[in-house]
């Protein structure tokens, strides 16, 4: 069964992080269309959120359709939810980010200036001094 994580430090809303969690889990293929998302009750025990907010986050993956609602008993993966990533792409993707994270590392990179990294290339524009390090 899917178990999701809360991170109090994070900055991100706690109903934000489930939705990412589903996201990310759907598009590697850790959640599977007909899967059952753990019971709203299941996450306000394990997590020691609000009620309100773990049905914020189902609310919005449903208006998002990637789950559905079964009243009484239980949010699903949808049939037909965003694509997974095929295996051999996410492993090889994997590898290949292990890689570049080793090297940020031994070219003095904190998880701050990776995010800060991954940011400005995503966005497309330059990181004064980085543009060097990968």
């Amino acid at each position: 069964m899917f178990v999701f994580h809360q991170d109090s430090a994070s900055g991100v809303p706690p109903y934000l992080q489930l939705v990412h969690q589903v996201r990310g889990a759907l598009l590697l293929g850790y959640l599977l269309p007909g899967d059952r998302l753990p019971l709203i009750r299941e996450v306000v025990a394990e997590l020691a959120i609000n009620p309100n907010t773990v049905a914020k986050a189902y609310r919005q993956l449903e208006q998002e359709g990637l789950v559905h609602g079964r009243p009484g008993i239980g949010t699903f993966v949808a049939e037909s939810p965003r694509t997974a990533v095929p295996s051999g792409s996410y492993a090889v993707l994997r590898r290949n980010l292990e890689r570049w994270l080793d090297q940020a590392q031994a070219a003095g990179l904190d998880e701050a200036d990776v995010t800060a990294l991954i940011a400005a290339v995503r966005r497309g524009t330059s990181v004064a001094d980085g543009e060097g390090v990968a």
